[in-house]
């Protein structure tokens, strides 16, 4: 699947592979060596768990750059009266009679425990390129949907919003 990316999050990525590469790559190589020189490799616990630490960070390193390779890199700009990448939004849940604040991100750095939603989500989708008064309908799926009022749109940045780990 190609990844929807802002220049902000490549260059994110891109500072995460030259970290890795440059430095967590060589500390676990060391811990390698050093657990290696331990001796019998086989009940060798610190041996496995460097082993295991170096191959995760690997496969970090190839994920991302594959990411890279593979994305559609879209504008974060946005009309300023309307909802978009970046921004944070003041919704009134109807069905819940409260409002709730979420900031719309691209999916590489979407997280819901810090209301972060994607605009790859139900929610996010719906209410992309909105403008504040309007009542949107969300379909979260086929048998639930919900409708939310678009109360206040913040022009906000993603320069302290960290690359989702998975």
């Amino acid at each position: 699947m190609r990844e929807k990316l802002t220049k902000s999050d490549v260059k994110k990525i891109e500072q995460e592979i030259e970290h890795r590469k440059l430095v967590v790559r060589k500390e676990c190589l060391d811990a390698v060596k050093e657990a290696r020189a331990h001796g019998d490799l086989s009940e060798n616990f610190e041996y496995h768990a460097a082993k295991r630490e170096k191959n995760q960070n690997e496969s970090r390193i190839r994920y991302l750059e594959n990411m890279l390779k593979n994305a559609i890199i879209i504008s974060e700009e946005s009309m300023e009266d309307e909802v978009g990448l970046n921004n944070t939004v003041t919704l009134y849940m109807e069905d819940d009679d409260e409002e709730e604040v979420y900031k719309l991100v691209t999916s590489i750095r979407g997280n819901s425990m810090h209301n972060m939603i994607s605009t790859e989500s139900p929610l996010g989708k719906a209410i992309l390129r909105r403008k504040v008064g309007e009542r949107v309908f969300v379909k979260a799926n086929d048998t639930y949907s919900y409708y939310v009022v678009i109360r206040k749109i913040e022009n906000t940045d993603g320069a302290e919003d960290q690359i989702r780990k998975f």
